[in-house]
């Protein structure tokens, strides 16, 4: 070995023994950059929620469906109930739904909003007729002393009532074909109204025992069906039919 190897492999052995007793290596540290905070979270621009999206969870939409409806909304149904009231009683269920709307003043898509079909407003407006014959006839029951006067009371409004509503006619025509829980309730609730109606005046001697509620159903519908003939046949006297029918019924 040359004495130029001999100097380098000394310094070599030097270096690798202060290597040892420094410890491992470290690496040098960087300065921290000023576009990044490295001791605290970062912070995120609020936003405000989106009409158009819905975030929120199962008990969130459970609230949400528990609120009151808006009062904006809640004009808007009454208006759209108010139209299709008066246009259904005028020509029953074959009136279209854009012109309950334009009735209404109010757009296509408001009505649609509330009643998807034409079928769900006749219903609704039907839920409230049927529940103002309920309210008279219990009202009848409550207060009238002479129970055949009530009975007959009833009665003649109920047709009478029918013929200027052509919607209200249309309903007891099909009474009972596919109806929701709300307007089964009404009619429910009529029925008994009727019923007992029918039953005091019975007691009392003043109604045929042996007539029954469906009985009364079949004989309003003749009723409403030969006067709305006699509004166009001058050979029919109006009011005629209805005062047969009554007779009839009387005991």
């Amino acid at each position: 070995m040359t004495r130029h190897d001999a100097s380098a492999t000394a310094a070599a052995a030097k270096a690798g023994t202060d290597a040892t007793e420094a410890g491992p290596a470290t690496t040098a540290a960087c300065p921290p950059r000023d576009d990044v905070d490295l001791g605290h979270p970062v912070e995120r621009t609020a936003h405000p929620p989106r009409d158009d999206v819905d975030n929120a969870g199962p008990r969130d939409a459970v609230e949400r469906a528990a609120r009151p409806p808006r009062a904006d909304a809640v004009r808007n149904r009454a208006r759209v109930l108010a139209a299709a009231s008066e246009a259904f009683a005028a020509d029953g269920l074959a009136v279209p739904l854009d012109e309950i709307a334009r009735r209404a003043g109010v757009g296509a898509g408001t009505v649609y909003r509330h009643f998807p079909t034409k079928e769900a407003l006749f219903e609704a407006v039907i839920t409230d007729r049927l529940a103002a014959l309920a309210d008279d006839a219990e009202a009848r029951l409550a207060s009238a002393e002479d129970p055949g006067e009530a009975f007959f009371g009833f009665f003649y409004g109920t047709i009478y009532t029918g013929l200027a509503k052509a919607d209200l006619a249309e309903a007891l025509a099909s009474a009972g074909a596919g109806l929701s829980e709300e307007l089964q309730r009404a009619s429910i609730r009529l029925r008994h109204g009727l019923d007992g109606l029918l039953k005091r005046a019975q007691d009392a001697g003043a109604v045929r025992a042996d007539v029954s509620v469906e009985d009364l159903h079949a004989l309003a519908k003749g009723a409403m069906a030969a006067e709305k003939r006699a509004e166009t046949d001058p050979n029919i006297e109006r009011g005629k039919m209805t005062r047969v029918i009554c007779d009839g019924l009387r005991a």
